[in-house]
């Protein structure tokens, strides 16, 4: 008797449908921290987190830099759209919620942008964030 392998492998694409999700949820902060020009780029202040969810400029940027902050961004965006649609929101609303975990993350020293769109310098204080961003806090991933 021949036995089908279709629910397994059935079974076996969803687990990779789930695991690609993971991984690109992971993604870009592996590849930034991976990536020794984005590290560079953040101590010195060049690139900063945004209130949008994408890495923005404090000041006028080298084209090396703008370089790696648009390659991370649209990772970023590749995958607030597919997380978008997992969770049923949009992509903004997703981005956005990234957004205030992403400048919560923020270490002493880099740059995040205020809700009034002026960037600022992380201390140890908090970082002013949107007030949203406290419901943001405890939405799922």
């Amino acid at each position: 008797m021949i036995r089908s392998n279709k629910p397994r492998n059935l079974r076996l694409a969803g687990l990779g449908g789930m695991t690609l999700g993971l991984i690109l949820s992971a993604m870009p902060v592996a590849a930034q921290s991976a990536n020794p020009a984005y590290a560079a780029a953040r101590a010195a202040g060049q690139i900063g987190e945004q209130i949008d969810g994408y890495l923005g400029f404090p000041s006028s940027p080298s084209a090396d830099v703008r370089r790696t902050a648009e390659d991370v961004n649209i990772k970023r965006r590749a995958i607030y759209a597919e997380r978008a649609s997992a969770t049923h929101s949009t992509q903004e609303d997703y981005a956005f919620t990234t957004a205030c975990r992403l400048i919560l993350k923020t270490r002493p020293g880099e740059k995040y942008q205020a809700p009034d769109g002026s960037w600022h310098t992380r201390t140890a204080e908090a970082p002013l964030r949107d007030p949203k961003c406290a419901a943001a806090d405890t939405a799922p991933n």
